[in-house]
């Protein structure tokens, strides 16, 4: 459908806002059904070009269109200027695919990426037509659902959805969708829709669940109802080979952040850092065979037209037949000009071989991650890697021919102190010796960057128990960190500390927090992640005009014995996993990775009782 014969007033904002193609739809592989059922509309709560780079909304928006009598439409979050457009001329967020508000579908979804696209989540349900707030939604309006990796702790969210996935969601978003599609022709009420969505596994409705708190703040109960189970487990695919992959998708209209091809290699990861997340809930560790990861490469690239293939995963080091399956790739992408790039390459299992081959098609810069500047801070957050292999891999690449390196870490990490951040100065340091030492050509010179972000405790980690550092001693941490590094050749770069305090805030948030997100929505807050729309000062005068205490979720350490906010979600590692983790991070005791030797998590049981190191 033509979106400016639907909304003619569009004809006359497009030529005025920044990157119109993002709100023009038409893309080729876009998918239009007719007569369905059932109606979705799959939302991603940040720019257009950010949200067609996302692999899972590929997939997702695939399988929903692939399902009979379910049709499944896209929209993005309008910039601040498109929304200010469309608030004016009262043009409603519509779907790309057929201009329909997002108000006249039966779902609409979310996926929650990162913590501060929280205030557009709200922005666009209310620029949709739809209540944010679910206590005030009518029978008529859609069902509000969220999934992503923000759900494994949702409730600073839970005013605002019926429902959260928890998990991978190529299985229960198919059983919710024929669900709700039963459920509208049974014509049962909202009410008995969401009673029976949490009978489904991975399916938490946070209506169903009573939270009590003691005088201090912290929570005293966690008490389900109306048969809702007393924990959600978390929803994973054990097949990765047979599981549902879209052999088309939407193709964007304007360059995306990554418009490239992608294809994941496993999901999990063996390392167990203990800041990281993503190595906790995403476990156990399944991987693809190389011939399926070959095949829906082949696909995408033949589909796409991409000059690019990227194959995903957590460490892609940890995949056993990489050198094997990237020659293969290769005969089919080398002679298309298609390159491939491998993200989370580490430095102990670096092949200088296997990079240079594929350098052959597109040059790529050399990234490591470090994350702390002395071993004795390694061994805390387990990152089991010496600064011997760091150089190592540094010399083999600039012996190469490479003349420059990132190397990212972290600041504000559980026992730092200056010791470890001098390590910081002192590593960049060695690594421009041995580009002096081992450098193939030091004519064109060498560009060393280090980057620091600061760190965020992250539920269902070993280190949610700790106290995230205050701004100030960030913000002493950084000018300390600056004036140690003295070469010209190396390059400091930082997080702005605001936007990763505002991070922890929701990262281990309760239920409080939907009133500020709500109130910080209509006082003009916006893409908090985006360092020019961030409105620090704001958030800081929601909170204490809600009487909430930003130290309170940021910078306080958290009693072992607490109820957590997220102590109904189930991921898999175990809180006593967990703990021992903490216990042994302050010891300054690494552990090793899965395959050595299985730490017990937990994570087994939900793969039929195999893992990795089985």
């Amino acid at each position: 459908m033509d979106l400016i014969e639907k909304y003619p007033a569009l004809g006359e904002i497009l030529p005025t806002v920044e990157k119109p193609a993002r709100y023009i739809g038409g893309e080729y592989g876009q998918i239009v059904k007719e007569d369905a059922a059932l109606s979705l509309v799959f939302c991603f709560p940040d720019t257009y070009e950010i949200g067609m780079s996302h692999l899972g909304m590929r997939i997702l928006v695939g399988l929903y269109n692939d399902t009979e009598d379910v049709r499944c439409e896209r929209a993005y979050a309008p910039w601040v200027d498109m929304e200010a457009k469309m608030r004016e001329k009262g043009i409603p967020l519509y779907s790309l695919e057929t201009g329909t508000p997002l108000k006249d579908f039966d779902a609409v979804l979310f996926t929650l990426q990162y913590e501060l696209c929280y205030t557009n989540v709200v922005n666009m349900l209310d620029l949709g037509g739809v209540h944010p707030l679910a206590a005030e939604r009518g029978e008529d309006e859609p069902v509000v659902i969220g999934g992503g990796p923000c759900t494994f702790n949702a409730e600073p969210l839970a005013d605002f959805f019926d429902i959260f996935i928890i998990g991978e969601g190529e299985e229960v978003n198919r059983e919710l969708a024929l669900l709700e599609l039963a459920c509208k022709r049974e014509k049962v009420s909202k009410k008995e829709f969401l009673r029976r969505a949490a009978k489904i596994g991975g399916v938490y409705v946070p209506s169903l669940y009573e939270i009590g708190y003691h005088p201090d703040g912290t929570l005293s109960s966690v008490t389900p109802k109306d048969g809702a189970p007393e924990q959600v487990t978390k929803r994973i695919v054990s097949d990765l080979d047979h599981m549902y992959f879209p052999k088309s998708f939407t193709v964007p209209t304007t360059e995306a952040v990554h418009d490239r091809a992608m294809v994941e290699l496993f999901r999990g990861c063996i390392r167990g850092c203990r800041f990281c997340q993503a190595g906790h809930t995403w476990r156990p560790l399944r991987r693809k065979k190389p011939e399926t990861v070959l095949r829906q490469a082949r696909e995408h690239i033949s589909y796409s037209g991409c000059e690019e293939i990227n194959l995903l995963s957590l460490s892609s080091s940890d995949y056993r037949d990489l050198e094997t399956l990237c020659d293969e790739l290769l005969e089919f992408s080398e002679p298309k000009g298609v390159g491939i790039s491998l993200p989370s390459l580490r430095a102990d299992s670096f092949s200088v071989e296997l990079l240079e081959k594929l350098q052959r098609v597109k040059k790529s810069g050399l990234t490591f991650a470090p994350e702390a500047g002395t071993q004795r801070l390694r061994d805390v957050i387990n990152k089991n890697i010496t600064e011997e292999a760091i150089l190592n891999a540094c010399g083999m690449a600039f012996a190469a021919g490479w003349n420059g390196v990132k190397l990212y870490f972290m600041m504000g990490l559980p026992t730092e102190t200056k010791e470890d951040l001098k390590g910081i100065a002192e590593m960049s340091d060695h690594v421009l010796y041995t580009w002096r030492q081992k450098a193939a050509n030091k004519n064109r010179g060498v560009k060393i960057t280090v980057s620091t972000s600061s760190f965020v405790p992250k539920p269902f980690t070993p280190f949610q128990w700790a106290a995230q550092d205050t701004e100030a001693a960030l913000r002493e941490k950084i000018s300390f960190l600056r004036d140690n590094i003295h070469a010209k050749s190396v390059a400091y770069s930082w997080h702005e500390p605001k936007v990763s305090k505002l991070e922890s805030v929701f990262a281990r948030g309760d239920r409080k927090l939907g009133r500020a997100i709500h109130e910080a929505w209509k006082r003009g807050c916006r893409f908090d992640g985006w360092d020019e729309q961030m409105k620090y000062d704001v958030w800081q005068a929601v909170l204490s005009d809600l009487s909430l205490d930003f130290d309170f979720y940021a910078t306080r350490a958290r009693g072992e014995t607490e109820i957590l906010p997220w102590d109904m979600i189930d991921v898999g590692v175990t809180k006593k996993y967990l703990l021992a983790g903490w216990h042994d991070a302050l010891r300054g005791i690494p552990w090793p990775d899965c395959r050595e030797k299985c730490s017990n998590c937990g994570a087994r049981r939900l793969n039929n009782g195999v893992c990795v190191t089985d």
